[in-house]
């Protein structure tokens, strides 16, 4: 049986207490598992499956090899999407994912150009590599590809003495 949540007020549930059942959305998975090189165990937020499968058909669908949008309003549009994504979930275990993903929306845009352009690799590596050999990010009118693998995860902050005592006694 599928998890969900019984959602009341819903759109098309004005009658008194009706109830419909909707799904949940699992954006995360919380487990407690070994770090590694220790003894120690500690809970790791993990970004689930959806959520990355959801993605990536944004993705696909945005840089499909035959589009006639023009590279600059999809550079827009990707850099939109995944830079609000990697913002929500940069608080995960989420780093490897994110330089994964980056590589993924790389390797799409590269293959619609291609196919538009109808360029060889040495077209490609022509046009996105400096002279000292080094990548060029894709860009477009000014507009480049945003680098999700360049987004800085930041977990477990630690708070300290900065967390709120409720049986903290009273001064003054």
């Amino acid at each position: 049986m599928s998890r969900g949540a019984w959602k009341a007020g819903t759109p098309g549930s004005e009658g008194a207490g009706v109830q419909q059942w909707a799904p949940a959305t699992r954006r995360f998975h919380i487990q407690w598992r070994r770090k590694r090189g220790t003894d120690k165990w500690h809970v790791y937020t993990f970004i689930a499956a959806r959520p990355i499968r959801q993605l990536k058909a944004r993705i696909r669908a945005l840089t499909h090899r035959t589009s006639q949008q023009d590279l600059r309003s999809v550079l827009i549009r990707i850099n939109q999407i995944t830079r609000g994504w990697s913002a929500y979930f940069r608080h995960a275990v989420a780093k490897n994912q994110f330089s994964t993903l980056a590589s993924f929306i790389w390797w799409r845009l590269v293959r619609m150009l291609r196919t538009r352009h109808r360029w060889k690799w040495k077209d490609v590596r022509r046009r996105f590599t400096a002279p000292t050999g080094r990548w060029l990010p894709i860009a477009a009118d000014g507009i480049e590809l945003s680098d999700m693998g360049k987004v800085t995860v930041t977990r477990y902050r630690w708070r300290g003495a900065r967390i709120p005592n409720p049986w903290a006694p009273q001064t003054g």
